[in-house]
């Protein structure tokens, strides 16, 4: 294919995803008012595979024995390119959409506070735009689309590694929220990790009139969060590591019998990911013996350091440099500048906390292995691992907010979300054009995989072959909170936006005071 007839294309695809924006703004307030913790995604995933299906794709469900796991396939020969993103969303972070201050939908309840209610409908978007030009123009390739469930637990991805749904993939676009277009390749400057839950398991005895006959497993859990905080002080300063006491006992009268803890261990490499699990093994067996308890674990997830692929990654680039940022209002700038203000970001500060980008970023280079990166994690990383993949990150967020916190859900129902995924939609589907139509791009990114990113350093699983995803996470949380979030789900059919379900004014902040006059 000529590059004239391939930008001629590249047009026609932008302006076919113009034309998508009222389905793209619908699929991006819907999931969002769904609101589902990770492994509890019923409603996002039924309303997403609906649509799938109905447009030709052909639809496993259940995948690594998850529930609301799925891919959707289309298409037939090679290459077969992957295209993901998550969709669960954050404890506690219920906000009304377009609001600058704290103002849940439902106090208490979950919500989007990082924004995976986007990206499927970004992928969805672009690949439904794609899918007309390859069936017109005859160009062989398979689209394979899947979920990130449960990324919050890092808790799914290493699974659909280990049982086989990429071992006949030859390259993978992941999308991922942020608050600027760009994409990066090498070391991504974050965490591996392994999720953790000790369980201790005691002697119940009555704790004021006989004490001496119990076996307390809260102690158990206290002495081994005592001895991992000593331990801290001489470890790499790469490393993370935090946890929350999930069971603490019943009542203060009885000695705990049973009690467990959760934790996250992260570092920048495998080896030392595992060092970190090795010690919190050990302790935890400490915590035990000296509390003459028994102690067992349990883990509920895991997760490489992430690397991408720097052939994919420059051609994505070239396209976000096509597409450029979008075309912000008066009003979205004005949402933005408050939550901002909310969070006590100062107004003297970076461009960060000054609204919304509107310079394009650059394309991230590697990360040396010996900087502290962001300290984060993602799962994205196994597939990163096993073949060729990107992350295209997409201005639907405002800058400079806490993550996974309910003001980073104040824009992802709002134009702001709306245009940021369009533009990403774009982006996205303009470089899985160049990905099956220029077989040099496939050919390169397999290069890069083999001779640089995998030359010295091999993919070994975290998890063990016998390990089960944690699928009865968030269970209760959602049986507790999902009748009354039903009363909020968006109806497309009878209003225009989820703004204008809630009745929200676009944007809606807190009134000052300047010279004695409302502003």
């Amino acid at each position: 294919m000529t590059p004239a007839k391939i930008d001629a294309l590249k047009t026609e695809l932008t302006k076919e995803i113009d034309k998508q924006q009222k389905m793209t703004q619908e699929m991006v307030d819907m999931v969002f008012s769904f609101g589902e913790l990770g492994f509890q995604e019923t409603e996002t995933s039924k309303y997403l595979t609906d649509i799938l299906q109905k447009n030709g794709f052909t639809i496993e469900h259940g995948i690594s024995g998850i529930p609301t796991a799925w891919t959707a396939k289309w298409g037939s020969g090679k290459p077969v390119i992957a295209v993901g993103s998550d969709i669960d969303c954050i404890p506690k972070a219920s906000q009304k959409p377009g609001v600058s201050y704290h103002d849940p939908i439902i106090e208490g309840a979950p919500g989007h506070g990082e924004g995976h209610n986007s990206g499927e409908p970004l992928n969805i978007t672009a690949v439904l735009a794609l899918k007309k030009i390859m069936e017109r123009e005859k160009i062989p390739g398979t689209i394979m689309l899947w979920p990130g469930v449960a990324e919050e637990l890092v808790g799914t991805k290493a699974y659909f590694i280990r049982d086989g749904y990429f071992k006949d993939v030859d390259a993978c676009i992941f999308t991922h929220v942020g608050n600027n277009m760009t994409v990066s390749y090498g070391d991504a400057g974050n965490n591996g990790l392994v999720s953790v839950l000790f369980k201790f398991e005691g002697q119940a005895a009555h704790a004021g009139g006989a004490p001496w006959r119990g076996k307390s497993a809260l102690d158990a859990v206290e002495l081994m969060n005592i001895g991992w905080n000593y331990h801290r002080e001489h470890m790499e300063t790469t490393q993370r590591s935090h946890y929350v006491i999930k069971d603490g006992g019943d009542q203060p009268n009885v000695v705990p019998s049973k009690a467990s803890v959760w934790y996250y261990f992260r570092e920048r490499s495998y080896p030392r990911i595992m060092q970190n699990y090795k010690d919190g093994i050990r302790i935890a067996e400490g915590a035990a013996m000296m509390t003459d308890t028994k102690m067992t674990y349990e883990v509920y997830g895991s997760a490489w350091p992430g690397h991408f692929n720097k052939a994919i990654a420059e051609t994505m680039y070239e396209n976000i440099k096509a597409v450029g940022l979008p075309k912000w209002s008066e009003e979205d700038q004005i949402l933005a500048k408050a939550a901002q203000k909310e969070q006590g970001n100062s107004e003297g500060g970076s461009a960060e906390t000054k609204g919304l980008a509107t310079t394009l970023a650059a394309l991230i280079k590697p990360i040396p292995i010996t900087d502290p990166g962001s300290g984060g994690s993602d799962d994205i990383a196994d597939i990163s691992w096993n073949l060729p993949t990107v992350v295209l990150r997409y201005p639907a967020n405002i800058p400079g907010l806490p993550g996974h916190h309910w003001s980073n859900a104040i824009a992802m129902a709002t134009p702001i979300a709306h245009k940021g995924v369009t533009a990403g939609a774009k982006v996205e589907a303009m470089t899985l054009l160049d990905m099956f139509v220029k077989p040099e791009v496939i050919k390169n990114a397999k290069a890069y995989f083999t001779d640089v990113q995998t030359k010295d350093v091999k993919y070994e699983a975290i998890i063990s072959k016998t390990d089960k995803p944690a699928i009865r996470l968030n269970e209760k949380i959602m049986e507790e909170f999902r009748p009354e979030m039903k009363k909020y789900y968006y109806d497309p059919s009878k209003f225009a936006t989820y703004l204008e379900q809630l009745g929200i004014k676009y944007p809606t902040v807190k009134e000052t005071k300047s010279g004695g006059t409302g502003e």
